[in-house]
């Protein structure tokens, strides 16, 4: 069998050191860290952003909370961020690493990416759930 993995990519309006620092701020996990389609509002959050720190982001929609956790294994400020992600969806050693890289003045391109699903049906789950969430930091720093 072979690993299962994803790749999504999105180009922010916003300086690199403004995106990075989203991805560690409770505040903002809260606003873009949602179940896309039928979320009733931010996420509950509580994040330890150092190396071996853990997080727990809590996603609500109307009938249940859809818990999030991991681990910081690497935190390379303003460049990479890499974790581990346990989800009802993957599986407890599936890891996200996130790239930062300069994509002109204030323009920052995300590449994001995620080892380790149980299954192609959970990895295309994730998929549209990472670029829908891509989506909302995008739209976070677009009416900041």
């Amino acid at each position: 069998m072979t690993e299962l993995e994803l790749t999504v990519s999105r180009k922010i309006a916003a300086s690199r050191d403004k995106v990075f620092d989203a991805w560690l701020s409770p505040a903002m996990l809260a606003q873009f860290m949602r179940i896309p389609t039928d979320s009733t509002g931010p996420s509950r959050v509580d994040n330890d952003p150092v190396k071996g720190g853990r997080f727990s982001i809590v996603m609500l929609t109307p009938e249940r909370e859809v818990p999030h956790a991991g681990t910081y294994l690497e935190i390379d400020p303003h460049s990479r961020l890499s974790f581990t992600w346990e989800s009802p969806h993957s599986l407890d050693d599936s890891v996200v690493t996130i790239d930062f890289a300069e994509a002109g003045p204030d323009s920052t391109e995300i590449t994001l990416k995620q080892v380790k699903f149980r299954s192609e049906q959970a990895r295309d789950g994730h998929i549209k759930g990472w670029t829908a969430i891509l989506g909302g930091l995008e739209q976070s720093f677009a009416h900041a």
